[in-house]
């Protein structure tokens, strides 16, 4: 048996692995990962589309000298399996070069470290026409040539990633500024989300700032934060065999009907909110994966505020099968096992929110109008037989009216419009009631009733009891007291 050194054609090579399937905005986000990894705290994302198109994202980093410079464009520079340090962004060693030759043929890398600067550049035509995987070191000269190298020059160290001859950008386009100025700005928000933790300054020594071209980039929060409540409590899952942990945190969002209509539209509108329910999973802070159960329960329209951050470390990738692009990874199953323990929790917390909005339905001390029955068929909906009112009705109509009572609030009953007001919830329509000062001005022609009844002072005070444990009554309780009690005050007087 004899070895065979076969080295792979380099213009081959290079041009397949641009077909891993980045899109524009998981690109540059690969980019942004370098320069985070480099403890940049200054990023800045520049765009011309026009004359020279170019992409260009420079940071204020740490910088690299020139040998670490010409490792870090080597196909494959890193060890996926070994060890890192833990703010290390990066895995295969591949994502600076695979990320930015998926959109362009022409990458320049220049760095400043120690108030010198070193170039290198990879040119796919170059390469082709050399058939080697023909590196280029650019001079002094050639570098101050290129565009925006006086950004990177003002700051003390950091590097410069420059795209240039954009063609997978500009493919099949007509307009290629408008095709351009779109794919950014989509890129922009792309960028908001996945970095948001970064943006919103949590942790000041990660914290960046984010511009492009000359707007600043703000962090979208997936869990609303500011409005938003705990599910449940938060949750670590230990991974023994790795001396690690993955951490859960459940977010339930609030009912639409507490959003504002820009709140609702920042969040998606009413289809967003149903797609991006699940599991927001991060690595060292950086969203990886979104919008998913990872099929441990099915997108659900009244779970559909449900939110669950998952932080795991760099040192847990190879368990969770992290892919080049950092855009599709597994949870283990020691984690999918606890997962499914604590799903059902999050999902039934989000259907509560989603379906009673809080209302006093769900609790148990107050007398309600409407009684939720669970049978082997499903739910049914009935009116309280032993509602007070009904009890004071009774007392004072005859038989024949209390039987076309029985025979009113059946037909109710019988025709609550279920599935009209599903496809309203379902449809984000807004159920109107009436107004507070409406709906107590039918409550004070209620009063009369139960006062009538009342032969002293005692009877009074247990009318307020009774009153503040049923619906709607309870909700006006002080103002109901002050009637009840002032009426006794004029019969004394």
């Amino acid at each position: 048996m004899r070895n065979i050194d076969l080295p792979p054609y380099a213009p081959m090579l290079i041009e397949s692995t641009r077909a891993i399937g980045y899109s524009l905005e998981a690109a540059i986000a690969d980019i942004i990962d370098n320069s985070i990894t480099a403890k940049a705290k200054n990023i800045s994302l520049r765009f011309l589309p026009y004359s020279d198109p170019y992409i260009a994202i420079i940071d204020d980093g740490i910088g690299m000298d020139e040998d670490k410079l010409t490792e870090s464009m080597r196909y494959g520079c890193a060890d996926p399996n070994g060890i890192r340090e833990s703010n290390d962004m990066g895995r295969y060693g591949l994502g600076l070069k695979t990320a930015s030759l998926s959109q362009c043929r022409s990458l320049t890398v220049v760095t400043k470290c120690n108030n010198t600067l070193f170039g290198r550049q990879w040119d796919l035509e170059h390469i082709k026409a050399t058939g080697q995987w023909s590196l280029l070191a650019l001079d002094e000269d050639e570098m101050l040539q290129l565009p925006l190298i006086e950004e990177l020059n003002a700051h003390e160290s950091g590097t410069l990633v420059l795209w240039r001859n954009l063609d997978k950008i500009f493919a099949g386009e007509i307009n290629v500024e408008d095709a351009m100025t779109e794919k950014m700005d989509m890129a922009s928000k792309h960028l908001s989300l996945v970095f948001h933790r970064f943006l919103a300054g949590g942790d000041a020594e990660q914290k960046i700032s984010l511009i492009m071209n000359g707007d600043i980039i703000k962090g979208f929060d997936p869990f609303f934060t500011t409005k938003s409540r705990p599910a449940m409590d938060e949750e670590r899952i230990d991974i023994p065999q790795f001396n690690s942990s993955v951490g859960v945190y459940p977010f339930v969002l609030p009912h639409p009907s507490k959003m504002t209509k820009d709140e609702i539209e920042k969040y998606g509108g009413k289809d967003g909110l149903r797609s991006l329910q699940g599991f927001y999973v991060y690595r060292n802070k950086r969203l990886l994966i979104w919008g998913t159960w990872f099929r441990l329960t099915r997108m659900d329209e009244f779970s559909k505020l449900a939110r669950v951050r998952i932080d795991i470390p760099n040192s847990l990738d190879a368990l969770w099968t992290l892919d080049v692009k950092k855009s599709t990874a597994m949870p283990p199953e020691i984690v999918k096992t606890r997962l499914k323990q604590i799903i059902k929790k999050i999902v039934d917390n989000s259907k509560r929110t989603y379906t009673f909005r809080g209302k006093k339905e769900t609790r148990d001390d107050i007398t309600h109008v409407w009684n939720v029955m669970e049978t082997r068929e499903g739910v049914r909906y009935e009116l309280n037989g032993d509602y007070p009112l009904l009890d004071k009705l009774s007392e004072i109509i005859d038989d024949e009216a209390k039987k076309l009572l029985d025979d009113y609030l059946y037909s109710i009953e019988s025709n609550f419009p279920v599935n009209r007001m599903q496809n309203d919830i379902y449809n984000e329509k807004k159920i109107v009631k009436d107004n507070n000062d409406a709906q107590f001005n039918n409550i004070k022609s209620q009063l009369g009733i139960f006062i009538d009844a009342a032969e002293n002072r005692k009877d009074r005070e247990q009318i307020i009891s009774m009153l503040s444990k049923t619906e709607p009554f309870c909700d006006y309780i002080d103002r109901i007291k002050e009637i009840v009690m002032e009426d006794e005050d004029d019969e004394e007087v």
